[in-house]
């Protein structure tokens, strides 16, 4: 249990970063899409209050905020009432593995600090031979969270789709600078779709499964390591996922100057243009890929591009 309590306490720190991360990309993705921010607003999602969606809700308000993008055509009656799920749910689902990822926080801090060994002895001299050991907690918990950071990842690509698809998002068709001659972000989206295939497998849960050892004596086991180890693998992809997001976002972002986005918004495609360069001509997107996973994975996308409490 110690090797699932580690590795998972890892995890949830990376995680619950990318989860908040999440909420800066799309936000990025929403305004290159002019999508509008009203499915938000407070007084909607304390309907439902289910904690991490109405925190959500508050970070992309933040984000939001200030945008000439939506100011453009937030009276617009012809423009559409409401953005596929993909865009106007980011706080349901976001908000969901937010607080997937806070039950693994509630397990591993009871489990660092207890008592797993066995038999346990008291101060009274007594010996007692019992099952704390047994990781079912953890492997559950960290089945969870797994569950969690692939629809981070899932229903990023959906977003990354739709960026890419100029019917649906009213962008250069695969985002390049000339369409048909260019295949633009294509082969990046490709690369989205890939890795999520790769997610879907990582959520199969470990812990539904046990092969008994020990001549049967232990006859049940959680299988939490491999939980905490697929943990930490969809960990990796769904980076390069949500980092696949943000490249397609900003390209979008470029195409809708001279009109800026929110300030929060700004700042990350700010971010993510000091690292990598506007895609005027067909190139390798790895590098550009690799360059924006590290700002997912570091932290600094968050802490540049975000606005307000986004750990509310």
């Amino acid at each position: 249990t110690q090797l699932m309590a580690g590795i998972g306490a890892l995890g949830h720190h990376d995680a619950m970063r990318l989860a908040l991360t999440a909420d800066v990309v799309g936000a990025m993705s929403l305004e290159a899409m002019m999508g509008t921010g009203a499915a938000f607003a407070e007084e909607l999602v304390a309907a439902r209050p289910h904690p991490g969606q109405v925190a959500s809700a508050r970070h992309l308000r933040a984000l939001l905020a200030e945008s000439e993008i939506w100011a453009s055509h937030r009276a617009d009656t012809e423009h559409r009432v409401q953005d596929a799920y993909s865009l106007r749910c980011m706080p349901q689902v976001h908000g969901a593995a937010r607080d997937a990822l806070g039950e693994l926080d509630r397990v591993l801090r009871i489990e660092i600090n207890a008592a797993t060994d066995n038999p346990l002895v008291f101060p009274s001299g007594q010996v007692i031979s019992g099952g704390n050991f047994h990781g079912e907690p953890l492997a559950l918990a960290l089945d969870y969270a797994t569950l969690a950071v692939t629809e981070l990842a899932s229903i990023s690509e959906r977003r990354t789709a739709r960026l890419v698809d100029a019917h649906l998002s009213g962008l250069p068709a695969f985002l390049a600078e000339r369409p048909g001659l260019e295949s633009g972000l294509m082969i990046a989206h490709y690369t989205a779709a890939a890795l999520v295939n790769e997610l879907q497998s990582l959520a199969h849960p470990a812990s539904v499964d046990t092969i008994p050892t020990s001549a049967n004596q232990e006859d049940h086991v959680s299988m939490g390591a491999t939980s905490a180890l697929h943990l930490r693998d969809a960990i990796d992809r769904a980076e390069q996922v949500i980092a696949i997001e943000a490249l397609c976002a900003a390209q979008g972002l470029d195409f809708r100057a001279p009109l800026r986005p929110g300030a929060g918004v700004a700042r990350a495609h700010a971010l993510v243009r000091a690292r990598v360069s506007h895609l005027d001509a067909d190139r390798s997107p790895s590098p550009d890929i690799g360059a924006i996973r590290e700002l997912v994975h570091s932290g600094d996308l968050l802490a540049n591009g975000a606005t307000g409490d986004a750990h509310a």
